[in-house]
């Protein structure tokens, strides 16, 4: 028979595995933003929501915080690294108030995961109370998380189309709430459980959305093609008229030249 430790382990590597899926599948995202040269309007919020949340997550499973986590740690310390890396590529193709605003967020992040860390390990002396302490905050900040994407749900409702809320990472988020709320359930831990059971219920939220506006969107990405094309099409009949009547002008003053040298 399987045992407690060994079954919660396995769930962890799956874990790990689908959340570096999760921290991974905006890269179509920031591949598009790269070719085009702008963010338009994707939202830094899901970004800066993992940052934080993987920060905290990794002062969690420290072992002076929270004993035997390693794979919390791995985990999150890897999602800290990549959500900084995409963050660079978000400030490099904003407009100057967008980075502004985006850079002050991030220094107002780390300052926070740096007063919590000294606090948590200066005044709180067992792993009972800096589990609690650290575990609420992470609570927290995993709701945020799961939730920042709300911003571009609204936009998916106004807009009737899903352009700027990527499936696979609404589906990430999905399978990585299942499996962190598995993980928790074989040793009971609330601060990874609940936030993660609620996280798959917002990526729920996120699909049925996909599922309802994905036509719509084709339609509108389709209506748009056309439309570019159509002035495509005008633009090039207007040259062509233009280089008509130029060599009509041309023709009609030919003549005219002829005579006027013979009369000379």
């Amino acid at each position: 028979m399987v045992s407690a430790d060994a079954a919660r382990t396995v769930v962890g590597v799956l874990g790990n595995i689908i959340a570096l899926f999760l921290f991974l599948s905006p890269v179509p995202t920031f591949v598009q933003i790269w070719k085009k040269g702008s963010v338009e309007q994707y939202s830094a919020a899901p970004y800066l929501a993992t940052l934080v949340n993987c920060m905290v997550w990794t002062l969690y499973g420290l072992p002076m915080v929270h004993p035997h986590s390693t794979l919390v740690v791995t985990i999150n310390g890897t999602g800290t690294a990549i959500e900084i890396a995409y963050i660079i590529l978000f400030l490099i193709y904003s407009d100057p108030q967008k980075r502004l605003r985006v850079l002050l967020l991030v220094l107002v992040e780390f300052i926070f995961v740096s007063i919590l860390t000294i606090l948590v390990l200066t005044l709180a002396h067992t792993h009972k109370e800096r589990s609690m302490i650290v575990g609420i905050v992470c609570f927290a900040f995993n709701v945020m998380m799961y939730a920042s994407p709300l911003t571009v749900m609204k936009l998916v409702i106004y807009t009737k189309s899903v352009e700027y809320m990527p499936f696979f990472l609404s589906f990430a988020s999905f399978a990585n709430g299942l499996a962190w709320t598995a993980y928790a359930l074989i040793r009971f831990d609330p601060f990874i459980a609940v936030p993660n059971a609620v996280g798959a219920l917002f990526s729920i939220a996120q699909l049925l959305l996909y599922a309802t506006f994905y036509r719509s969107t084709k339609r509108q990405i389709a209506a748009r093609k056309l439309s570019k094309g159509v002035i495509l099409d005008m633009s090039e009949v207007v040259v062509a008229a233009d280089q008509e009547y130029s060599k009509k002008e041309v023709g009609s003053a030919g003549p005219h030249d002829d005579g006027s040298s013979a009369t000379a």
